[in-house]
This record gives structure tokens, C-alpha cells and sequence, in this order.
């Protein structure tokens, strides 16, 4: 039995975290012009990894130039973040295909007073090249790690560019699972 592009990145996540995740789909708004497929996969803390995981599954296609699947991480439990997964697969599908270094707007702050109302598409550095990179039929998927930032940050990585960016955030060692913390700008 051929092995489909959805149960290829469920197995990926899994195998990589060692857990089993919760599945959901967010079904308000123009959900349905996603996969039919497309979930959000929910992991709980496991092993090593102290912190939740929630990721895209079917965000992209394999027919896709670059297929690409996002990540983020939380110090909780938080539903909301299968919203905003959802919007940047959207966002991806009908507006302009996301790839590593950019960023996209949530539509909302990451968390109700929440300053990060948008996501940085970044390396996995936490999870490295194995995460990274799934060789899927002739194609290979990617898997980055959706980094919530403020405007100022967005800004500044437009004008300064993105490798003063993150050598900011290494710098300032910020808390990347704080949805209060201040901008670095």
C-alpha cells in the first residue's frame, strides 16, 4: 500500500517527536478551500520536549514547487493556535506561497494582549535538519518553525534584513514561548 502525503508528514512529526498527536480543523471561515486533508496536529509535551507542538499537516501539496509545513510552539495548551496555523495555510494557499524567511500577518495578536501578531518562518533550530527536511516521492518536503513577532520586528527585518534579525533574537535570548513578551525593537 502506497504510503499517502498526508500520512507521510503525520509519521514524520510522530516519529520525530515520539508522541501521537490530537487532530483538529478549524472550520470558521473559508476553511474549505483547504485540502480536504488538511489538519492541524496538536502534541503534547513528550520526552525531552517540554512544550506543546502544534503543526500543519497538508498545508501544501506534492506537486507544489517547495512543499512546505509550519510549526509553532506553546508553554500550554492553546486551541487558538489552531486558528492561526489555519490562517497562514490559508494565507499560503490563496494568497502567496509562504517559504523560509518570511513573514506573515495573523490578523490578530498571538494571544489576547499579545504584542506578536505575526509569524516568522524560520529554520527548525530547535529540532534541526531531521525535522527539517522529509524526502517525499520525487519531491521533498520542508518543515519550519513559525516564529511569533511583533511589527517592529517585521519592520526591522525588512530594512536591516533577515540575518541582523536573528542574530538579534540569538543575542537578546528571547522567550520565544512568551506571547506578553516585549518587542526587541
Amino acid at each position: 500500500m502506497e504510503i499517502t502525503y498526508f500520512d507521510s508528514i503525520l509519521t514524520h512529526y510522530s516519529n520525530h517527536w515520539e508522541i501521537e498527536p490530537n487532530y483538529y480543523l478549524w472550520d470558521q471561515g473559508p476553511f474549505e478551500q483547504l485540502s480536504p486533508e488538511f489538519r492541524i496536529l496538536e502534541f503534547a509535551p513528550a520526552g525531552k520536549r517540554r512544550v506543546w507542538a502544534y503543526a500543519t499537516c497538508g498545508m501544501s501539496k506534492p506537486q507544489d514547487e517547495t512543499p512546505v509545513e509550519l510549526h509553532l510552539f506553546s508553554s500550554e495548551k492553546d486551541a487558538g493556535l489552531v486558528e492561526l496555523l489555519t490562517v497562514a495555510a490559508y494565507f499560503h494557499k490563496t494568497r502567496h506561497r509562504l517559504n523560509l524567511w518570511h513573514t506573515v500577518n495573523f490578523g490578530r495578536p498571538w494571544r489576547l494582549d499579545s504584542c506578536c501578531e505575526h509569524g516568522y518562518i524560520s529554520l527548525p533550530y530547535l529540532d534541526g535538519p531531521k525535522l527539517e527536511t522529509l524526502p517525499f516521492l520525487e519531491d521533498i518536503i520542508k518543515f519550519y518553525w513559525l516564529i511569533p513577532i511583533t511589527q517592529a520586528e517585521v519592520d526591522f527585518k525588512k530594512s536591516e534584513g533577515i540575518d541582523k534579525l536573528e542574530a538579534l533574537f540569538e543575542s537578546s535570548r528571547f522567550d520565544y514561548l512568551d506571547p506578553y513578551r516585549k518587542s526587541l525593537i
